[in-house]
Formats: structure tokens, sequence, C-alpha cells
């Protein structure tokens, strides 16, 4: 990536990040940066938002690697239901 197209990224990036802490979502910047390339995919981004409101709503886990496994289950079945539809 020549360095002007990384400069304009991480501008985008960074005023992204702060509408989003504007809108109080509590998504860091790894978490938007992650659902930004996503839908640059082609993913439907009223899916994607689905899909966090339920992990936010998710209560905190008790261990990180079967809280990961039940999050990950969480996005693949809400990203196959909402690409069926």
């Amino acid at each position: 990536m020549d360095p002007e197209t990384a400069r304009t990224a991480r501008e985008s990036l960074d005023l992204a990040f702060h509408m989003s802490n504007i809108l109080d979502t509590g998504l860091d910047r790894h978490t938007l940066s992650v659902l930004i390339a996503l839908c640059d995919l082609g993913l439907n981004p009223e899916a994607l938002a689905a899909v966090v409101k339920e992990l936010q709503r998710e209560p905190p886990p008790s261990t990180p690697l079967s809280s990961s496994s039940s999050q990950l289950r969480a996005l693949s079945y809400s990203l196959s239901s909402a690409s069926n539809r």
C-alpha cells in the first residue's frame, strides 16, 4: 500500500472511530476496523450490526475460550442466516 493510500485509510478509520465514540457504540478501533473490512468484502452491514448487538448483550465470559467459541458460533449462525434472506 502506498503511503498516500495508507494515510487516507488511517484518516478514514480515525473518523469512523470518532463517530463510533460519539454514538457510544462501545467498539474499539480494532473491532471497528474488522467490521469495516467485512463490509468492504460484501457482508451485509445490517447483519453485522445485529451480530454486534447480540454479542454485546451476552453476559461477561466465564472463561475466555468458551466465550470465544460461543461468540464465533453466534457470528457464523447470524451471518449465514442473514445471507439466506
